[in-house]
């Protein structure tokens, strides 16, 4: 009886305490339908992924799936444990390129590819660790540019041109039959979508643990948990190895996706996109991370689609005025409660007022 009790406390416990992303993804499961209602698609026309914009932005989220799962890991390795890496975009390069050349040259199935992203996730998360005791900080993330770069160059060499496609990319990648993104676009979608909630879930309960307590002691103060007996390294080996598997699957999710793969995707500057989706939704909050990738994802497409080339510069201005106004991110900034308004405004101000000349 009392077990029963316990259960059923526990239950209601979690619905309490997730009641938004549980929301969230009832109405993700529903949007596809709920889309194709609006746009006079029939079910039947859906179910059998005939086109139409139910179609269209399923693809659309498939891609914000996708940057959430990365943008997921980049939380838990700088939001949760303080690692600042500027290399974190080679896992998801090493996982997309090599899930794209074991389809493409090899003719691998997908369960021997996932075994094989996990194994370089944790091959790269050790190569990261060999110098995370004796650096630290900026220097830290310098040492895991300088090793991301050389991924970089070498997938855009001559030398593997045959197989990674050089400075073109990878190209002519066939899916695996189930998840071909054309054929069956919802079964992608709602694969996508399971991947992202089970990573989402196993993230928090790793952060809840003793373990992920821990981890948030050494962002806050290292040498204070290490005066209290704990073996530092260890715990951000535990934190990089889980951060680098993640984003190495994301990188495959990608690459099965994608018909192009391009080095883009290993360069530093998808590393800062995904510190800009963290800290657009609040660093350190896994649920910022989602929505960080949402509106980085959306504001990138349709301000590209309204206004071409000068949606560049509208995507900055917008960045200013979220840390202005959002100093914690969406998610932080409710959480903490703290809406600076009054204070973003008058900086915003400061920004646009011109000195009058002498």
């Amino acid at each position: 009886m009392e077990n029963t009790i316990t259960e059923q406390n526990g239950i209601s416990l979690f619905f309490k305490n997730n009641l938004g992303i549980l929301i969230t993804i009832l109405c993700l499961i529903l949007m596809p339908f709920v889309i194709s209602l609006i746009d006079g698609q029939s079910i039947p026309s859906l179910l059998a992924n005939e086109s139409g914009q139910s179609k269209f932005y399923q693809g659309l989220a498939i891609e914000i799936f996708i940057l959430a799962v990365f943008a997921l890991s980049y939380d838990l390795l700088f939001g949760f444990t303080g690692l600042l890496s500027f290399g974190h975009a080679m896992f998801f390069g090493v996982g997309a390129y090599l899930t794209g050349i074991m389809l493409k040259s090899f003719g691998w199935t997908l369960l021997p590819i996932l075994a094989l992203l996990v194994l370089a996730g944790i091959l790269m998360a050790l190569i990261f660790s060999i110098v995370l005791p004796r650096v630290k900080g900026i220097t830290f993330a310098l040492v895991t540019l300088g090793i991301a770069q050389v991924f970089y160059i070498v997938i855009q060499s001559r030398e593997m041109a045959d197989y990674a496609g050089a400075e073109i990319g990878l190209q002519g990648v066939t899916p695996p039959e189930f998840l071909n993104p054309i054929e069956h676009r919802l079964r992608f979608y709602y694969i996508g979508l399971v991947i992202l909630f089970a990573v989402y879930f196993l993230y928090k309960r790793f952060v809840d643990s003793p373990t992920g307590h821990v981890c948030v002691a050494i962002r806050e103060n290292e040498d204070r948990a290490t005066m209290l007996g704990y073996n530092t390294f260890y715990f951000k080996l535990a934190a990089l190895t889980i951060s680098g598997i993640t984003a190495t699957l994301a990188g495959g999710i990608h690459g099965i996706y994608n018909p192009i793969i391009r080095p883009a995707i290993a360069s530093s500057h998808f590393t800062i996109a995904a510190l800009l989706m963290i800290l657009i939704g609040g660093i350190g909050t896994l649920s910022g991370a989602l929505i960080g990738a949402a509106v980085f994802k959306l504001l990138s497409f349709f301000l590209e689609k309204w206004f071409g080339g000068a949606s560049q510069v509208l995507i900055g201005l917008v960045y200013i005025l979220l840390v202005l106004f959002l100093p914690y991110g969406i998610v932080g900034t409710i959480r903490a409660r703290s809406f600076r308004w009054k204070q973003g405004w008058q900086r915003w101000m400061k920004i646009l007022r011109f000195k009058q000349p002498s």
